[in-house]
């Protein structure tokens, strides 16, 4: 039975990536940051694991690696990510909001690969996948604005591109999810949610080892940086 690691699976992405691998009979290991607010994601037990994490505690990221020792994984996707200051202005910085955006989004997507490396290693399907953004692309940038989020999905990108060069043996990479209806895409986005993450389950699952450190849609279309 193949294997697939989520993070921030207690709502939107995350929680539709649980329930159609679950439904296709994988074997789901998901991360919330709290369990007892996960009542959608706790009702598909027993399919699915369900495990507290706080994706910027690095110590804790560090331990759900250990407890995958004995382990395998094929698929972890570095879903959970923040949206926040997006009102920011070089006139009004909000640092703190700021540097809690570059946690989630950047830091901790980067400290989950190092945590699940060797359990994927063991793998078969071996992919590594962050959910990234078209706003964190710099090449498609022609709006401005949402400086916080978009600089923070640039990074990712950087990062997840160093990654797949660091390591060969796994593919490496990020998707844009389109711009879906849930909370952070808000009510008017013109994706469903199943629609988003049956995309990128596709492109997840044709990835070749020659794709690996590339930016692709959910349509499988491939993005600049």
């Amino acid at each position: 039975m193949p294997t697939v690691l989520i993070t921030g699976a207690g709502r939107g992405l995350g929680l539709e990536f649980a329930r159609q691998y679950a439904a296709d009979g994988w074997r789901v290991i998901a991360t919330v940051r709290d369990v007892k607010k996960a009542k959608e994601l706790a009702a598909l037990a027993p399919k699915i694991e369900v495990h507290p994490l706080e994706v910027t505690d690095l110590g804790a990221v560090a331990a759900l690696g250990r407890s995958l020792a004995h382990d395998s994984v094929d698929v972890a996707i570095a879903n959970a990510g923040v949206s926040l200051a997006r009102g920011m202005t070089p006139g009004q910085i909000d640092e703190a909001a700021w540097i809690e955006t570059l946690k989630v989004n950047t830091i901790a997507p980067l400290a989950l690969a190092g945590a699940v490396l060797p359990a994927l290693q063991r793998g078969e399907g071996k992919r590594l996948v962050a959910i990234s953004s078209r706003l964190g692309s710099m090449g498609e940038n022609n709006a401005g604005g949402q400086y916080a989020y978009r600089s923070s999905k640039a990074a990712l990108n950087a990062a997840w591109r160093s990654l797949a060069l660091d390591h060969r043996g796994v593919i490496a990479v990020v998707l844009h999810p389109g711009w879906v209806r849930t909370d952070m895409g808000g009510a008017g986005a013109p994706v469903e949610r199943s629609d988003s993450v049956a995309g990128m389950r596709r492109v997840i699952a044709k990835l070749t080892l020659a794709e690996s450190g590339r930016f692709f849609d959910f349509q499988g279309t491939e993005l600049p940086w």
